[in-house]
């Protein structure tokens, strides 16, 4: 089976999920025998460590408070060939990893996210329903169009995909800087539609409708602005410029009429924000060179990465690669005979 010769991982951020965590633990041990469980508990107080580890999880703290701090812990700590990423509040079915990981391979994406059926819909909460839609299409606009539901946290992953991965998030924004991530590099992703569960009694939810909708909106910005700073700067520039056109105009019109400028005030604001648009421009010119760079960059590293294959798929690699060596050592002979 593919999964006995690869080194599967998986990872279970966790904040309060005493009431759910110890039978996601073992709903993944029975769908990936072979896989490691680690859950990462980010300061719990409800005793979700301890249900984590009677499961059979391996255990691991992780202090700085957000999802964002436990991704970028987990992918650093951890080595594997493939990642399987999930919430520990049971909406997610370990039995649907297994499909995760064959589409992996099978299609060689680097990130496979389970978007989930009927999330726009629902998502638990009205408020969480709109959001989805309103910041997909968001994100659809400005970074293209893989991604159908950046907001899901049931995602499998190559290694060369988390170790690329720079993770600088601190919140709930982390899977759409991951979505981002792949969408700049122009990384090979599949998606899976999933079912997505409910949270059963006495599991709540640790989204803030406003609070965690304001923080994801800020990452879009500072996302935008790092990929692609001359759309950035130049959607500021034009603002800046049709405030100093609209400025300007009624101070032309009174010249005109007039042969005098009786509104130097609106005058000089008038030319410096005509200013001010200029150098926003040149700033998105430069930073726009500079983002390719260190896109450049960073695909480099992610080439310099092996790609998770199977021992089957290594073997026909290996037969095929002595199939093209030449017989050097017979020649010689024959002609020596």
């Amino acid at each position: 089976m593919w999964s006995e010769s690869l080194n599967i991982a998986v990872l279970l951020p966790c904040y309060n999920e005493a009431a759910t965590i110890g039978d996601v633990v073992r709903g993944f041990r029975k769908a990936l025998p072979q896989a490691d469980i680690y859950v990462y508990d980010n300061n719990s107080t409800d005793g979700t460590a301890l249900h984590a580890m009677l499961a059979g999880a391996t255990v691991v703290r992780e202090r700085r408070q957000g999802k964002g701090h436990v991704v970028r812990r987990m992918f650093a700590d951890i080595d594997a060939d493939i990642y399987v990423m999930a919430d520990g509040d049971g909406t997610y079915a370990p039995e649907d990893a297994e499909e995760l990981i064959r589409t992996l391979l099978t299609e060689g994406s680097d990130m496979v996210v389970g978007t989930r059926r009927g999330v726009h819909d629902d998502a638990g909460r009205q408020g969480h329903a709109f959001g989805n839609r309103i910041f997909n299409w968001l994100y659809r606009t400005i970074f293209g169009t893989d991604f159908s539901d950046i907001f899901s946290g049931y995602r499998a992953f190559s290694r060369r995909f988390v170790k690329s991965f720079p993770a600088v998030s601190g919140g709930f924004e982390i899977e759409t800087e991951m979505s981002v991530h792949a969408s700049r590099l122009k990384l090979p992703v599949s998606e899976l539609e999933l079912d997505y569960g409910r949270r059963p009694e006495g599991s709540h939810s640790k989204l803030s409708t406003f609070r965690d909708g304001w923080k994801i909106l800020w990452m879009f910005a500072m996302l935008m602005k790092e990929t692609r700073p001359f759309a950035f700067f130049g959607i500021l520039g034009a603002i800046s410029m049709e405030a100093s056109i609209g400025f300007m105009i009624p101070v032309f019109v009174e010249y005109f009429e007039t042969g005098f400028v009786t509104r130097m005030p609106t005058w000089v604001l008038s030319m410096a924000l005509m200013m001010i648009s200029f150098m926003l421009f040149t700033a998105g010119l430069i930073l726009d060179s500079v983002a390719r760079a260190r896109a450049e960059q960073l695909r480099i590293h992610y080439m310099s990465l092996a790609k998770p294959i199977s021992r089957q798929q290594r073997t026909n690699q290996t037969v095929s690669i002595g199939a093209l060596e030449k017989p050097v050592g017979r020649k010689k002979k024959a002609k020596a005979a």
